[in-house]
């Protein structure tokens, strides 16, 4: 990764922010597949649960 070496050169930069950035973006990557992966069926009947009272 590149932009590890460009962080890595600023003064001040430890690795935790840059830890912290790809467990985001890592979590944020699986999240958004997860959605788009999903049956069109169950997330109707996911948007209509408060509505199923």
């Amino acid at each position: 990764m590149k932009f590890i070496n460009y962080l890595k050169s600023i003064d001040g930069v430890s690795i935790y922010p840059i830890i912290t950035l790809v467990i985001f973006v890592t979590i944020f990557i699986l999240a958004t597949i997860l959605v788009l992966a999903k049956d069109k069926k169950t997330i109707e009947e996911i948007k209509n649960l408060p509505l199923n009272d």
